[in-house]
């Protein structure tokens, strides 16, 4: 996906509120909505969604499938129609447009709210994932953070180097 402008950083424990909401911090709302405030909201694994920029998501999208309908129709795929039909049913429920209310409020659509594996009035961890934002299950991003801290250095070094 497109980078935004602004690098996206910070960590911030919320709450779902009744209705399967929740506020996310302006500063990580301001760099998703600089073309308008419909975004994209993304399963990325079990107990993590993301959100994006719409632009930048539909961008990313379009030239995406657009490669895969040209190989179809080069029939560079024709072995691999099980491979499409996954990517397919992938694409077709792995993510939804959403819109930021005021204040950066987000509602949580049926299933996300099930793969997000959190109930109204439980907490969650927002992210700042450099280019998106992150929605997390705090034991997932826990679990997370244990496999991937100790890396930390060495990924830091090689993309900054």
């Amino acid at each position: 996906m497109s980078a935004p402008q602004e690098f996206i950083l910070g960590e911030f424990p919320r709450t779902l509120d009744e209705r399967h909401r929740l506020s996310i911090p302006q500063e990580l709302v301001d760099p998703l909505v600089t073309g308008g405030f419909d975004c994209i909201l993304a399963k990325e694994r079990p107990g993590c969604l993301s959100l994006w920029s719409s632009a930048a998501w539909q961008a990313k999208l379009d030239e995406g499938v657009d490669l895969v309908k040209s190989k179809i129709r080069a029939g560079k795929l024709a072995g691999q129609i099980e491979e499409v039909q996954l990517l397919s049913r992938l694409l077709s429920t792995r993510h939804k447009t959403v819109q930021l209310a005021g204040r950066g409020r987000l509602s949580i659509p049926d299933g996300f709210r099930e793969f997000l594996q959190v109930e109204q009035g439980g907490e969650v961890i927002v992210v700042g994932a450099g280019v998106c934002v992150e929605i997390w299950n705090p034991p997932a991003w826990l679990a997370y953070l244990a496999v991937e801290m100790p890396g930390f250095r060495q990924l830091f070094d090689k993309l900054s180097g």
